[in-house]
């Protein structure tokens, strides 16, 4: 079903059989996925964080989620990567259902744990060296990993010696390490000041095009949300829904910058505003 936005833009409601903005086969789908936790303490109150959450992530294509505070958001990041898992339906990767964290799939938090006693070249290799892959293996995609994002000369550094930037790009890379087909992004860039912010959001996008990797991202910036990607879902308060989905049919995918830029930029977030219940300011 789809319905008028009020900026002119077109909003539908998400399907789980949704198509990839390329048209590509679905690498993350959620079916009618409800989550529910119990409370600690007397009563133990049980909580309903996402309710009947439908939604797809098609081949190379970023979908970004929006919504209040507690509506769930990061709730759905934890059940695509199987560290948690569904109350109700079913989240699957590659066709395949999650029943446990698997290589298939990457996570990238707002801050970057990086594992101070290790160097920065370490840091990246540490999940490679996890899954038993081959010293000379792990040096020669950590160092090409570290080139690709202007690194090379801070590999055998360590992280307090770097800056909050490059530590992030140090997590990029990381996260990159072992050639995940899903990244899952919570607020990767909030804990950053604003210039820095805006060139790692070009590093992302410039690295989800290349390497045509199928992301989904969580963020409280609607610019942000534009900027990187093909769709915005959008999510009721608790227990969250999705209740509006955005394409995003701005041009330059893979460079934010330019869709900041561009004069429409401003219908898209003034609609994501109205759906989320922000008064405008004057």
């Amino acid at each position: 079903m789809k319905q008028s936005g009020g900026a002119g833009m077109e909003q539908k409601a998400a399907d789980p059989a949704t198509a990839s903005a390329e048209g590509g086969a679905d690498r993350l789908v959620f079916d009618r996925v409800t989550k529910r936790f119990r409370k600690p303490g007397p009563g133990r109150e049980v909580i309903t964080a996402v309710q009947d959450v439908s939604l797809s992530c098609g081949e190379a294509e970023v979908v970004a989620v929006i919504g209040p505070s507690g509506c769930g958001k990061s709730t759905l990041l934890g059940m695509a990567s199987g560290l948690t898992k569904p109350s109700e339906g079913s989240v699957f990767v590659d066709g395949e259902e999650v029943d446990g964290p698997n290589a298939h799939v990457a996570f990238m938090l707002q801050r970057d744990l990086l594992l101070p006693w290790r160097t920065i070249r370490a840091n990246v290799e540490f999940g490679l060296e996890i899954r038993g892959v081959p010293a000379a293996e792990r040096q020669r995609r950590a160092l090409s990993l570290l080139a690709s994002f202007g690194l090379a000369d801070f590999a055998d550094v360590y992280p307090h010696q770097i800056s909050g930037g490059m530590r992030q790009r140090a997590a990029m890379a990381r996260t990159l390490a072992h050639d995940p087909d899903v990244l899952l992004l919570d607020e990767p860039f909030s804990a950053l000041d604003a210039m820095t912010k805006l060139v790692l959001q070009g590093d992302l996008a410039r690295m989800l095009a290349e390497r045509r990797k199928t992301a989904l991202l969580i963020t409280h910036d609607l610019e942000e949300a534009v900027a990187l990607s093909d769709r915005v879902l959008v999510m009721s308060a608790r227990p969250g829904r999705i209740i509006a989905e955005i394409p995003v049919d701005l041009p330059d995918r893979d460079h934010p910058l330019a869709r900041r830029r561009h004069p429409r930029m401003g219908e898209f977030t003034k609609e994501l505003m109205a759906l989320l219940n922000i008064d405008d300011m004057h």
